[in-house]
């Protein structure tokens, strides 16, 4: 593996890692970028929403939406050399812009510790179903079995506390490694191997009877099943499942050297997160297929029903077991990057050490996972936000709220506070493409989060009169810049 670079431009006691080279940047955003949204999520939105139209739409709103927000948040990093809290001041002093920018780093941080504490006792199940598949638990499985199965898993809290500490240290043992030691050598072995293990199950799924009907399912386009409904959850989609508005980009960003493209490595990142979930969705549909399952089963379809297909079908032992390896891989690179941006704002404002950063961090972000844990059973009828029990307040108040938030301010602030001599500097960018991009990131992008985040908050009529009221104030901020611009 390349050498590691030191860098010291960002504070007198903290020295600031670099990634070695490009590649490994491209594979820590990818690995950040695929995660269980991919493997579960995406295969089951695609079955509720029509198939191939809906991959058609979701492919032009990762260009539209999700790819420019990427590119934002990236230049924010690199151009701050920092967390995203620290980056955020930086720039916003460099900019002559409010200090309150800075709430956009801490939103950031934020959303991604409390992500944390819920993304690892789910992706606990993932590491339970792996062992099971190993130890041959769902040969023979019925359909019953398989649904008792999961059943019997979440209301055990012990056996979940357990798959939950299990992830919760091996990704604090990765993160507290540090760039070098940590998370090159952990996304060098990771990442290939994801890869590898979904190139050898879509080789399984090519001799499958349901794979000429999975192919069709997910490329056939039949605009007739699309809805409007559709169209939201395909750019609710696109924008969640690259993983912006975290600050994770960030501070990989920031890490980023000077001479890589950003337009390059970020379109890379989009390219393989999207390859990723669709070559996913078609070994998924192949085997739901193949054994005349459901498409459209939700969640379930994950942890519900492909465990009864690997129970019935011939080698169905080291084909589950290799999927769920797959699962384990996606969720423990996407746990590291949640931490990561905590971690590092720790190192960089405080001077504390990355493994006692790590260690501190991922013990409050356990202990809030024990509240999801508890969550699917003796919390189960304990609600926070409404009828929401404690993971569904977190995932609603951070999916929801948080993260659209983030990107948009974002998108916000690349578009319309940087100058554009440094914005042009920082991308790089040929000027037609630059003229287009811009456009797109001030106008497109925010009406598009705008509606996602309106649509997620109320329903009805009432989403119209808050997509009003926010575009309203949209257009205030907008002339107030605008009124404010200096020269250059």
């Amino acid at each position: 593996m390349p050498s590691l670079k030191l860098s010291n431009k960002v504070s007198s006691t903290v020295l600031r890692e670099t990634w070695s080279t490009k590649r490994i940047f491209i594979l820590a955003a990818v690995g950040s970028a695929v995660g269980l949204g991919n493997l579960w999520k995406f295969p089951y939105i695609t079955g509720e929403n029509g198939g191939g139209a809906f991959v058609l739409v979701y492919l032009g709103c990762v260009l539209l939406l999700g790819l420019p927000i990427l590119m934002s948040e990236i230049t924010l990093g690199r151009a701050g050399q920092g967390n995203p809290v620290h980056t955020m001041q930086v720039l916003a002093k460099r900019q002559g812009a409010s200090r309150l920018w800075s709430l956009l780093g801490v939103n950031g941080l934020l959303a991604g510790a409390l992500i944390l504490s819920f993304y690892t006792v789910i992706a606990g199940w993932g590491v339970a179903y792996f062992f099971d598949s190993a130890q041959g638990v769902f040969q023979t499985m019925s359909a019953q079995q398989a649904s008792e199965h999961l059943t019997v898993l979440l209301a055990n809290p012990l056996q979940l506390l357990w798959w939950h500490t299990v992830v919760t240290v091996l990704t604090v043992w990765i993160v507290a490694r540090g760039v070098r030691k940590g998370l090159e050598v952990a996304l060098n072995f990771m990442m290939p191997a994801l890869l590898l293990i979904l190139l050898v199950l879509l080789g399984y799924a090519m001799t499958t009877t349901g794979f000429e009907q999975s192919v069709q399912f997910m490329f056939a386009a039949d605009f007739s099943k699309l809805s409007w409904q559709a169209v939201l959850v395909a750019m609710g989609h696109a924008f969640f499942t690259l993983s912006i508005g975290l600050g994770t980009m960030m501070v990989y960003g920031s890490y980023f050297e000077r001479q890589h493209s950003i337009a390059s490595a970020s379109l890379w990142v989009a390219v393989v997160d999207t390859l990723v979930a669709l070559l996913a969705g078609v070994v998924i549909f192949s085997i739901v297929f193949a054994n005349g399952l459901a498409t459209g089963s939700g969640p379930g379809l994950l942890f519900s029903t492909l465990p009864i297909a690997f129970g019935q079908m011939s080698g169905g032992w080291f084909f589950g077991t290799l999927f769920f390896a797959l699962v384990v891989f996606a969720a423990l690179t996407s746990a590291i990057s949640l931490l990561e941006p905590s971690v590092s704002w720790l190192n960089q404002r405080f001077g504390i050490g990355r493994i006692k950063a790590a260690c501190g961090l991922g013990f409050a972000t356990w202990l809030l996972g024990v509240g999801t844990v508890l969550s699917f059973n003796m919390w189960q009828n304990v609600h926070f936000m409404g009828t929401r029990t404690l993971f569904e307040s977190l995932d609603f108040m951070t999916t929801n709220i948080m993260l659209p938030l983030g990107g948009m301010f974002m998108a916000v602030f690349v578009a319309w506070v940087f100058k554009d001599q440094d914005r042009a500097q920082e991308m790089a960018l040929p000027k037609r493409f630059s003229a287009v991009f811009l456009l797109n990131l001030k106008w497109f992008v925010p009406v598009a989060i705008l509606w996602i985040f309106a649509s997620n908050l109320v329903t009805g009529q009432a989403v119209w009169w808050v997509m009003i009221g926010a575009l309203a104030l949209y257009g205030l901020y907008v002339k107030s810049v605008l009124q404010t611009t200096r020269p250059g």
